[in-house]
């Protein structure tokens, strides 16, 4: 009898075993939460040559003053250029929560403020200019800053514009970069571009 008892329970375990296991197997998974959505060409300030763009990839966008702050794996970017010697890019980063992605952006907003100093420590001899541009007021909002250089040894000129941006737990960094100085740059077309980026991050 206790052999009979036995072997039916164990029958007994198996079946709701194999049950579990179906219920399981039906059961939907959770669905993901929607990729970011990146910028488009057409969303970069006015050129005389038409943006192109790039994939999204995995990672952060080589950028001197950002690309070591945000963790490559929870970030992906996208970079976009013209005929002419402007070009700029977009990083994306997702953090666990919103509390982090606000720390991300004071530290974003850090490093851009610094990086004139670090430029002027890597090439010596190097002259700039780094001016905080105002806030754009869109979700948790986003700040622009430019930083102009001058190298004598070269002659060459640069202009910089960076912003970064937050809508909840989801942080954006915008670069955009020509040779030339700060006259005659499109600021007001990089604050509508840094709007737009924020704003799509939903």
């Amino acid at each position: 009898m206790n052999m009979f008892r036995t072997a039916a329970v164990t029958a007994a375990t198996a079946v709701l075993t194999v049950a579990s296991l179906s219920a399981a197997t039906a059961a939907p998974a959770p669905t993901p939460a929607p990729a970011p959505k990146f910028l488009a060409a057409k969303e970069l300030p006015a050129s005389q040559t038409p943006w192109t763009a790039s994939k999204v990839k995995e990672g952060v966008a080589d950028d001197f003053c950002t690309e070591k702050i945000a963790p490559k794996s929870s970030s992906t970017y996208r970079t976009f250029r013209t005929e002419l010697d402007t070009g700029a890019h977009q990083t994306v980063t997702v953090a666990a929560t919103g509390a982090k992605a606000k720390a991300l952006v004071g530290k974003l907003r850090s490093s851009v403020e610094d990086c004139l100093g670090k430029l002027k420590k890597e090439y010596p001899g190097l002259k700039g200019t780094s001016r905080y541009q105002g806030k754009v007021s869109v979700e948790e909002g986003a700040y622009v800053y430019s930083i102009d250089t001058a190298d004598p040894k070269s002659g060459s000129d640069d202009i910089r514009l960076y912003s970064v941006g937050r809508d909840g737990r989801t942080v954006t960094v915008v670069g955009w970069g020509r040779l030339g100085d700060l006259d005659g740059v499109p600021l007001k077309g990089f604050k509508k571009t840094t709007r737009t980026a924020v704003a799509k991050l939903r």
